[in-house]
């Protein structure tokens, strides 16, 4: 009986060792002019906010850490980033026509609001992401705002 347990234990570390060798492709794009943070004028607090509790899986730009490199986490990272940005990729915001612009700040605006985002799975990993009730009213006035905007220019 203790052998078949040791086997089964060198079985899993050759295992876990073995799939350190394939890793997903990290997200690190460039800026580019497309970039919400270029294509709009964003107040540096905002800015400072969507950096730090929305850009690691919505964008092209995900702050890797340590855990990060190691399988299985960094497959379920990757699926993370691959569905935010799936929903909401700010690196190509100046790909989206004006309307889905307007759709996409109200989503940001009520999924703060109800704090559906960012996930509960990623605070667990990044509690600073957490954002405070004074951040999620800035980040609602602020996308209403632009909404707003937005709507006034499409209208032009």
């Amino acid at each position: 009986m203790k052998k078949i347990i040791k086997v089964i234990l060198i079985v899993l570390v050759i295992g876990f060792v073995a799939l350190q060798f394939f890793q997903p492709k990290k997200n690190l794009g460039t800026t580019s002019t497309e970039d919400f943070l270029v294509a709009q004028q964003v107040p540096d607090d905002v800015s400072l906010i969507l950096k730090n509790s929305c850009y690691d899986c919505h964008s092209n730009h995900t702050r890797y850490l340590w855990y990060h490199n190691i399988s299985p986490v960094s497959w379920m990272i990757n699926d993370h980033i691959q569905d935010g940005k799936h929903e909401l990729n700010f690196s190509e915001w100046g790909k989206l026509d004006i309307y889905d612009q307007i759709t996409d700040l109200e989503k940001i605006s009520r999924e703060t609001k109800h704090k559906e985002m960012p996930l509960k799975s990623y605070l667990l990993m990044h509690p600073s992401a957490k954002l405070n009730q004074e951040q999620i009213d800035r980040i609602e006035a602020w996308t209403n705002n632009l909404g707003e905007q937005l709507l006034k220019k499409s209208a032009n």
